[in-house]
């Protein structure tokens, strides 16, 4: 059975996660997998490289599939991106792939962004799609606070209690805060790289972090949560509306782009 990565960019809004619901409770997954069956009758499981939460979005997220043929792989995104219509989900790219090329197993890199706006006024296009705080955080000690989880380190602080990855123990490889003109404000930009995350890592993360920005919270102060290594030390969660898995990295890219 030929094997093909979607790379698949989706509105969160609408749906409870990427992951396969109850009957009735909508997901991407489920989504993309009935356009699937339209195109090859009866069942089909796509496998994702990350396992986004209810509200959560992606502008890069990749996805395998073993078909009963071939596709060509443009016929193949355009046909999904038909029978898909009008759910706010997208196959930006197809390719044919491996048999040993895995969406999740194969990753060597997630790339998630988190997007908060600081203003006044209630947010009005960007409404569902970015968190919106009221006051102008101060950039400089959110950057002197994320320096201390950078690297390798025991994130039970910053991990769900309903996590299921057998370490609290991961590498966080990058955090990069930057400002950006918005009208009526700022909106202050979190790009997060790492091999993998834990649940609701990222957005623990950035609630900590926002503490810090709104000065309720030393940048220390951080460095003492994540030595606490206990859940209840962790600032507030953040909503997940801002959140975006833009990209997944492999040894080589399955859609030609490396070089």
């Amino acid at each position: 059975m030929p094997r093909y990565a979607l790379e698949i960019d989706y509105d969160g809004g609408p749906f409870q996660g990427w992951q396969r619901q109850a009957e009735g409770q909508p997901s991407v997954q489920a989504t993309v997998e009935t356009a699937l069956s339209r195109l090859e009758p009866g069942p089909h499981t796509i496998a994702a490289a990350g396992r986004t939460d209810a509200g959560v979005h992606a502008t890069g997220q990749v996805a395998t599939v073993d078909l009963g043929r071939e596709w060509d792989p443009f016929r193949l995104s355009e046909a999904l991106n038909w029978h898909m219509k009008p759910a706010p989900v997208a196959v930006l790219t197809a390719a044919r792939v491996d048999d040993d090329f895995h969406a999740r197993f194969s990753a060597r890199e997630r790339r998630y962004l988190f997007r908060m706006v600081a203003r006044r006024a209630p947010v009005t296009h960007d409404r569902g799609r970015v968190w919106q705080v009221l006051g102008r955080p101060d950039l400089e000690a959110m950057r002197a606070g994320a320096a201390y989880l950078v690297g390798h380190h025991d994130f039970t602080t910053f991990r769900s209690s309903i996590c299921q990855a057998k370490s609290p123990v991961k590498t966080l490889d990058c955090i990069e805060i930057s400002e950006h003109p918005y009208a009526g404000g700022i909106e202050v930009r979190f790009a997060l790289r790492a091999r993998s995350f834990l649940h609701n890592q990222v957005r623990s993360i950035v609630g900590t972090l926002e503490r810090v920005g709104a000065g309720s919270w030393a940048p220390e102060d951080v460095k003492t949560a994540l030595e606490a290594r206990n859940r209840a030390a962790c600032g507030p969660v953040c909503p997940p509306q801002g959140l975006y898995l833009t990209g997944v990295g492999y040894p080589v890219d399955p859609f030609g782009r490396d070089g």
